[in-house]
């Protein structure tokens, strides 16, 4: 709160915020993106594509995933 101007409700759903993001699982992250670019209009392939780039750049990385391990993850 003292390095915002946030209120001290606002600071604390924040840190709430971030410490969910880092506590997200892989498994949870990509069935929660599979989730969110299907709501937006994709398909599957562009979407396993999609998840697969974007699991690099997580703050902590998983090991690679192939598509075929994707697919696993969202629908077992």
């Amino acid at each position: 709160m003292r390095s915002t101007p946030l209120q001290r409700g606002e600071a604390a759903r924040v840190v709430l915020d971030v410490l969910a993001y880092f506590d997200e699982t892989t498994e949870a992250f990509v069935r929660r993106r599979h989730r969110e670019l299907q709501s937006g209009g994709l398909h599957n392939a562009e979407i396993f594509e999609r998840i697969s780039a974007e699991l690099p750049h997580r703050a902590v990385a998983p090991p690679e995933l192939s598509l075929r391990q994707l697919r696993r993850i969202v629908y077992g």
